[in-house]
C-alpha cells in the first residue's frame, strides 16, 4: 500500500512541475498526540517539533490538492497522567505522507484571509521506545509487553498503518504569489499500539520465557517508584484501553509559495476567456 501512495505522489509531483497553479508548502509546528499514557488531548509539556513540506495544486478557486510528507515527534509519561502507579512512558518519531482536498470557504483570490478545512489519507511510520533506569534505549515492538505474536489470539502490530489526516486552517495573502497561515491537522488511526499500551497485562512468567527479563521489566513500571506497587500485576489485568484508538496531530504554520507560470488562480489564468470577448 505504502508503494502505491509513494507511486502517485511521485506521480503528482511529475504532473505538477508542468503545470500551473500549484505551490510549494513548508509546515513547522508541533506534533502531539493522545491515547493510553495520555489523557489530555492537547498538553504543551509534551509536544515536540515537528515540520514538513509538500505541493499543492489548485482545481478551482475553492478546491486544492496537496501532498506532502511530514515528521514528529510523539511521547507521553504516566508522571503527568492519571495512572502515575504504572509508571509507563514511551516516545515515537513519525514519518508521515499524505493526499489530501483542501476547501477553501472563502477564496484567497477574492479575499485576503482565508478559513479551510480538509481530509485525506496518509501513510504514516512508528516505532515506540523507552529507555531503561540505566538510561538503555529499547524499542517496544520487539518486546510484546503484552503478549503479540506469542500470546493466542494476540496479533503483532505493523509500525507502517494507514491514517485519515482532518483539520482546519486560514491562510493570509501576503502577495499575489506568497501566503502564511496556521493548520491543526488531527490523525485518525486504525492502531492502538502508537504508545505500545493497549490492552491488558500478560503473565509475568509467560513473558519471560518468550521475551526475557527486560520485556518484563518494562511492560510494568511502578516497581520503580519509591512508593509504587512492586508486585506486577496479575494476569488479565487491565493496562490500557482498547475501546479507543490512538491519534496523534500537528499544529502549527504554514507558508507557501506559488510556483510555475501563469496568474494566481484558476478562475483567473491566462487560458481563462477574457471578460471583453462575448
Amino acid at each position: 500500500m505504502k508503494y502505491i501512495f509513494f507511486l502517485f505522489y511521485f506521480l503528482l509531483f511529475s504532473i505538477a512541475i508542468n503545470a500551473q497553479n500549484f505551490h510549494l508548502d513548508l509546515f513547522a509546528g508541533t506534533s502531539n498526540y493522545q491515547g493510553d499514557l495520555q489523557d489530555n488531548g492537547f498538553p504543551f509539556n509534551q509536544a515536540h517539533f515537528a515540520g514538513g513540506a509538500g505541493l499543492s495544486y489548485d482545481l478551482t478557486d475553492h478546491f486544492s490538492i496537496r501532498t506532502g510528507l511530514t515528521l514528529g515527534r510523539v511521547s507521553a509519561n504516566d508522571k503527568y497522567g492519571r495512572n502515575r502507579n504504572r509508571n509507563l512512558n514511551f516516545t515515537s518519531n513519525i514519518t508521515e505522507g499524505n493526499l489530501e482536498l483542501q476547501y477553501y470557504i472563502t477564496p484567497l483570490v477574492e479575499n485576503s484571509l482565508s478559513p479551510y478545512v480538509f481530509a485525506g489519507i496518509a501513510v504514516f511510520h512508528f516505532d515506540p521506545y523507552t529507555y531503561d533506569t540505566s538510561g538503555k534505549k529499547y524499542y517496544l515492538k520487539p518486546l510484546s509487553t503484552e503478549g503479540e505474536g506469542f500470546l493466542p489470539g494476540v496479533k503483532n502490530y505493523n509500525l507502517t498503518q494507514i491514517a485519515i489526516p482532518f483539520g482546519m486552517g486560514v491562510k493570509l495573502n501576503l502577495s499575489e504569489n506568497i501566503n502564511v497561515g496556521m493548520e491543526l491537522g488531527i490523525r485518525k488511526l486504525f492502531t492502538d499500539y502508537l504508545d505500545d499500551v493497549s490492552t491488558n497485562y500478560v503473565n509475568d512468567s509467560l513473558l519471560l520465557a518468550n521475551r526475557g527479563a527486560t520485556a518484563v521489566e518494562l511492560a510494568y513500571r511502578g516497581n520503580e517508584l519509591k512508593n509504587g506497587v512492586q508486585t506486577y500485576p496479575a494476569a488479565g489485568s487491565k493496562r490500557g484501553s482498547p475501546k479507543s484508538k490512538d491519534m496523534y496531530y500537528f499544529m502549527g504554520l504554514t507558508l507557501s509559495f506559488r510556483l510555475g507560470s501563469g496568474s494566481y488562480s484558476i478562475r483567473h489564468s491566462e487560458w481563462a476567456c477574457p471578460k471583453n470577448v462575448l
